[in-house]
């Protein structure tokens, strides 16, 4: 059984005092309003919660912070509200992640301590309109002319890459074609406001209202050569590792969503009453809340093992294959437990749990995505198989 810290505890007192202070009284007006609130990713910067995992010298918490402590942020911001939750989420480990791991020294001074402050936000663009979970159909190009690498292309659904804070946003491309044929591809930063670069419209989307997602369109657009980040050619490595870290978080964030709706539907059994007495009583609705509890310690236990062990490889101790597995498993049975406690929390809520007015409605619209986000839930299975050793075709 994993434990978490007397710090990490103290700090998620802190973080759910923040998330019911500064969230819980706005937040069914941001998702009716389909408003990101800017405003608040300032105070989430001064709380310390992008710097968890940066260190001391651009601004982060160094020692003090590590990506467990990330994840239990992450999962008390999205027992509040989901959006505000994806927004530290993809923040951290699509924002700052790449240009901490990859980056020079130059672009972390240029571009960290805006972000860890709050200051600003980054996206990264890996999904296009025909590439998803096939990565490799990347149709984005970047073509080297001199000192600049000129970009035309499309990307889909990319968070946090159009408000009026966002500072940069990581792409990838292809530059080229590999010794064995494939595509070459190769992550490039692209700066809010570069021309070439359009933010198109944000989507209307079934749920996280409160948070920012765009497509990007890139005509002829025109960056220095040292935007380059890493070497070119390791984008496809790059955004591996990278989701490998976003499929923990978003563990973190199903666990925040089931434990709300364990916490909903508990109340509600004992106050609500049907036929003179609190529908608690009956086995139909106790037992599907009993059934809530174990989906919500289970997926708990293994998003913690996970973000251990990412602590654990962080300091030469574990294998990128044990943190490749263990986050492929979070990320299956955590999401699709909160996919299925928000349609628990609904029924057992009835009429009500269709009600705009009642949190477990906005928590339902939000739960599937996690189901798809950071690789759905066929492409974690088959990352499971495949570590199983399962021929694969």
């Amino acid at each position: 059984m994993f434990e978490l810290s007397k710090e990490h505890e103290d700090f998620r007192k802190v973080v759910r005092e923040f998330a019911q202070a500064e969230v819980e009284p706005h937040i069914a007006q941001w998702d009716k309003d389909h408003h990101f609130p800017s405003d608040l990713v300032p105070k989430m910067g001064e709380l310390g919660l992008f710097g968890l995992v940066v260190p001391e010298e651009f601004g982060g918490m160094g020692d003090d912070g590590d990506f467990t402590s990330l994840c239990v942020a992450i999962e008390e911001l999205g027992r509040v509200d989901q959006s505000i939750g994806i927004t530290l989420s993809a923040g951290v480990g699509l924002g700052i992640n790449p240009i901490l791991t990859y980056g020079t020294q130059e672009q972390k001074e240029r571009f960290l301590p805006d972000l860890v402050a709050g200051r600003a936000l980054a996206g990264f663009g890996l999904t296009e309109p025909d590439a998803g979970s096939d990565a490799g159909a990347t149709r984005t190009r970047a073509v080297r002319e001199g000192d600049e690498w000129v970009v035309n292309g499309a990307k889909a659904f990319i968070t946090n890459s159009g408000t009026d804070i966002t500072s940069v946003v990581t792409v990838t491309a292809r530059t080229g074609t590999a010794d064995d044929g494939s595509a070459q591809i190769s992550a490039i930063m692209i700066p809010s406001g570069t021309a070439g670069f359009t933010v198109e419209p944000a989507y209307d989307k079934l749920g996280w209202h409160a948070s920012d997602t765009h497509g990007l369109t890139f005509e002829d657009c025109r960056v220095p050569a040292s935007n380059l980040l890493g070497n070119e050619g390791d984008g496809f490595k790059q955004f591996l590792k990278t989701l490998d870290d976003g499929r923990i978080a978003i563990s973190a964030l199903a666990v925040g969503m089931s434990q709300r709706m364990l916490e909903e539907t508990t109340e509600y059994a004992k106050t609500r009453k049907a036929f003179g007495r609190p529908i608690g009583i009956n086995q139909g609705v106790s037992f599907q809340i009993a059934d809530l509890a174990v989906m919500v310690e289970a997926s708990r236990q293994l998003t913690y093992k996970a973000a251990w062990l990412k602590d654990e490889l962080e300091r030469g101790r574990r294998s990128v294959k044990e943190v490749k597995q263990a986050a492929a498993i979070c990320k299956l049975y955590s999401t699709e437990a909160a996919v299925t406690a928000t349609r628990i929390a609904t029924q057992v809520f009835g009429g009500n749990g269709f009600m705009e007015e009642y949190p477990v409605a906005r928590f339902y619209r939000d739960a599937k995505i996690l189901e798809i986000g950071e690789g759905t839930s066929e492409v974690q299975r088959m990352v499971i198989a495949r570590h199983l050793g399962l021929p694969t075709a």
